[in-house]
């Protein structure tokens, strides 16, 4: 059984420390949060945490435990992981792990160093629907990709410890570089506006462009009238459409556009193929998978990381790369 201590109970945090308490490997010891009213919610919920503390060292200075998971404010992470990994735990962070590069390289070498996992809660890599569709790329089937373009926006919840682009493109980046293998974008260009604080955008579009001619374009916002979650993958021979509020959330369409050449059409000597395009519309349907709570097989994943090795798909490698893409824009 493996002892653990969460740092923040907030926003998210909540779900994180059911999903820990109702993981049947793992033994939750300790919680720390700085309010009030967020230590009373652990203790009227949760009767067998035996401390609930608003300092963070009591956790990281308990010898027992032996994994710490971090979910408090951004500009936070690097301090709490690094202090967390010299104490000889493992670390899971919420994203982003860090806000500079450097930072979470220095967490993914302490990690080495001291053999721990580091791990970034990267949870859109644990659904069950993007795992599907990472299949279905790898397969062939779609042919190859030609483009991405997401959309996550609602109107709200606003932020001022972090923008639009930090606060929500963590998840498509994060989606769109493990469809990808995790390849590097050769080009970044990223437009954002502040609305409502002033220096905080509350939309971005970011557009990367990736190795073979792959374009890839997020679109974040605050400030819509409709809550969208939704990603389109174009590829040459098939579309794929991922709708994470819907019931059913993988559309797949055998839709394109061809190029087939005709020989001897005009007779021109000078350029004998002349260029015909054949539009395919074929059927399309909804692609069956099994469901489960992205989080809880996160948490899985986690203390299997830890107990047997398993190799971590988020960890500080993975959460480098959309670091960098953040950073660099």
């Amino acid at each position: 059984m493996l002892k653990l201590g969460q740092i923040g109970v907030g926003y998210w945090g909540p779900n994180i420390l059911r999903n820990i308490v109702n993981n049947k490997k793992c033994i939750v010891k300790s919680v720390s949060d700085l309010s009030d009213s967020r230590r009373k919610f652990v203790k009227d919920n949760y009767k067998d945490i035996k401390i609930v503390t608003s300092d963070a060292l009591d956790i990281i200075k308990d010898s027992e435990i032996d994994a710490v998971i971090i979910a408090t404010p951004a500009h936070t992470h690097y301090s709490l992981a690094k202090a967390c990994l010299e104490a000889g735990k493992h670390i899971l962070v919420e994203k982003p792990m860090a806000t500079k590069l450097k930072e979470v390289k220095h967490i993914g070498e302490l990690a080495k160093e001291n053999n721990l996992v580091a791990m970034v809660g990267h949870t859109f890599l644990y659904n069950s629907a993007v795992r599907k569709i990472k299949k279905i790329i790898d397969s062939g089937e779609l042919g190859k990709i030609r483009y991405i373009y997401s959309k996550r926006a609602s109107l709200g919840r606003i932020r001022s410890d972090v923008d639009a682009l930090w606060n929500l493109a963590p998840h498509d980046i994060s989606i769109v570089q493990y469809w990808l293998g995790d390849m590097s974008p050769i080009k970044k260009k990223k437009n954002g506006m502040s609305y409502i604080q002033k220096g905080i955008d509350d939309v971005v579009f970011l557009n990367l462009i990736y190795p073979q001619s792959i374009l890839v374009n997020i679109h974040v916002s605050w400030l819509d009238p409709v809550k969208v979650r939704k990603i389109t993958i174009v590829g040459s021979k098939k579309m794929i459409v991922y709708d994470d509020i819907s019931d059913n959330k993988i559309s797949i369409y055998d839709k394109g556009i061809d190029v087939k050449a005709v020989l001897g059409k005009n007779m021109d000597f000078d350029n004998p193929e002349v260029v015909e395009f054949k539009y395919r519309e074929g059927n399309s349907s909804f692609v069956k998978f099994e469901w489960d709570e992205p989080l809880k097989k996160e948490i899985e994943h986690f203390v299997e990381c830890i107990t047997i090795g398993t190799k971590c798909i988020t960890g500080a490698n993975h959460a480098a790369k959309v670091v960098e893409i953040l950073e660099s824009c």
